[in-house]
């Protein structure tokens, strides 16, 4: 706990539910080595630990639906088949990632950026808070950017919301424009959904600043901020 900062700065309750979702993690998901990749106990505790930080308000269900963790020791390529409805021509690409979530699969990690989250928690990116929220997006559905909410929140203000705000996005980018908020949340609702949970757990402020109403609905979503301690 010491050693992962996202842990430490949480305030003492949800510290000790962190612990117990933590156990729970390890205990429920197997964890797979992949090409070489050095997989010791602190580094699965530490993605144990950074995956239930998201899950603290809903618990144990938060990680329905799957079992496994793939870990490579730095980015992966994924092969891509895209089938084009109107010229019946499948093509196939390679994606260079650092992280993947699956529906009903595994998680799949970049120890690389794992490691490099540890060393800079709060710069707005972090790997497993991000596959993490797709997996709770993917909860009731395929992830389109509206996970099933806690009780109380409104779902047509959650959308309503969360579009315009990947709206901004997605012009911003278009035109070339600097954006505070990670261009790549632009590729899809999901993906800002995705980008926007890595700034409330490790950015906040900047978060804030540039989509105050996007803040203050993960504020809900997830509680408060471990970077606003």
């Amino acid at each position: 706990m010491a050693r992962v900062p996202l842990a430490r700065a949480l305030d003492a309750p949800r510290l000790h539910y962190l612990r117990q979702l933590a156990a729970l993690f390890l205990h429920t998901k197997r964890f797979h080595a992949l090409n070489g990749a050095v997989l010791d106990d602190f580094w699965m505790l530490v993605i144990a630990m950074q995956a239930s930080l998201p899950a603290l308000p809903r618990g144990p269900k938060a990680f329905k639906g799957w079992t496994n963790v793939l870990v490579y020791p730095g980015e992966f390529n994924v092969r891509r088949s895209h089938y084009d409805a109107h010229s019946g021509v499948v093509s196939e690409s390679d994606d260079t990632l650092i992280g993947e979530a699956w529906d009903r699969g595994p998680m799949v990690l970049s120890l690389a950026d794992v490691k490099l989250d540890v060393e800079a928690p709060w710069d707005g990116f972090n790997v497993v808070i991000h596959e993490m929220a797709h997996k709770l997006d993917m909860l009731a559905a395929p992830a389109n950017g509206v996970p099933p909410l806690l009780s109380g929140m409104n779902r047509r203000e959650w959308i309503a919301t969360m579009q315009a705000g990947f709206d901004r996005l997605v012009k911003q980018a278009e035109r070339g424009r600097e954006t505070a908020i990670d261009p790549y949340g632009a590729e899809a609702p999901e993906e800002y959904f995705a980008v926007t949970s890595e700034l409330h757990f490790s950015r906040p402020a900047l978060l804030r600043q540039a989509e105050p109403k996007v803040a203050a609905l993960l504020d809900a979503f997830y509680g408060p901020s471990p970077a606003a301690a």
